[in-house]
């Protein structure tokens, strides 16, 4: 018996890997640098190993035309005009993102500010109702308020991570940590499959494939790489590059070759 979860779960992962562009950024940060025109980004990259995005359901609705890949709706919203942009507010509800045409609901939860408490009662219930309909759920989880000294600690990026799992999530997306052994305890408590983000934007391809590389020799299971993509010159050439690390086990030096190529 195939389940709807299963099904969706299939069009947002391929072989159980993720390599997926964040493009939720408009909520926040405004037509940032490469996102002025989201659809032009998947239409570039969709057919180089680009497996989902992540988008607002006001892009969702105004795509030119289906996707060739997943689509994961954002349901978590602050702004960076605001005076607690660390506090995101539920924005959608799961039958919604259904009758978008979406394949799966993510939510973004900040651990360790005074905002907490009403994002990991968002992440609880939203986790419920996608149950209710088989609607894969990610959960970006983020060490990040007044109690995060270091947002790369592996124990507390291990505490976060383990958090968006025992909530119900079905994918984790949270900070890598910086080294492979450390990373790889992380996975291995977390009963979900775990993604990693990509941060800022790095000063050079080499060291976004690097991590990437590493990220999975720990056992990740993709990446979600926003301003790393949509920003980058030739948002195509990093997508194929990544998808020669996560699906086909090249290494970060044997990647790089597909972006130097004309």
């Amino acid at each position: 018996m195939v389940s709807g979860l299963q099904i969706r779960m299939d069009r947002i992962l391929r072989k159980g890997k993720m390599l997926c562009i964040p493009m939720d950024h408009g909520i926040s940060s405004g037509p940032i640098e490469g996102l002025e025109s989201p659809a032009r980004v998947i239409s570039q990259c969709e057919t180089k190993g680009l497996t989902s995005v992540i988008i607002n359901k006001g892009i969702l609705k105004t795509l030119p035309k289906p996707t060739r890949i997943g689509i994961l709706v954002h349901y978590s919203s602050s702004t960076s005009l605001s005076m607690s942009p660390n506090r995101k507010m539920l924005s959608g509800t799961v039958e919604e993102a259904l009758r978008l045409g979406a394949d799966g609901v993510s939510l973004h939860i900040n651990v360790g500010g005074k905002e907490e408490p009403e994002m990991l009662e968002q992440l609880g219930l939203t986790a419920s109702e996608c149950h209710k309909w088989n609607m894969p759920l990610l959960a970006m989880m983020y060490p990040r308020g007044e109690n995060v000294k270091n947002p790369h600690d592996p124990e507390i990026v291990g505490h976060v991570a383990r958090i968006g799992a025992e909530l119900g999530a079905d994918i984790v997306k949270t900070l890598y940590t910086g080294d492979i052994d450390s990373f790889a305890k992380i996975v291995k408590s977390t009963p979900v499959p775990v993604v990693i983000a990509g941060g800022p934007k790095a000063k050079t391809d080499e060291d976004v494939l690097q991590m990437t590389e590493d990220a999975m020799k720990a056992g990740a299971k993709g990446v979600t790489y926003g301003r790393n993509i949509f920003a980058h010159k030739n948002p195509d050439k990093i997508v194929d590059a990544l998808a020669g690390i996560i699906f086909r086990k090249e290494s970060a030096k044997e990647a790089a070759k597909r972006i130097a190529k004309n």
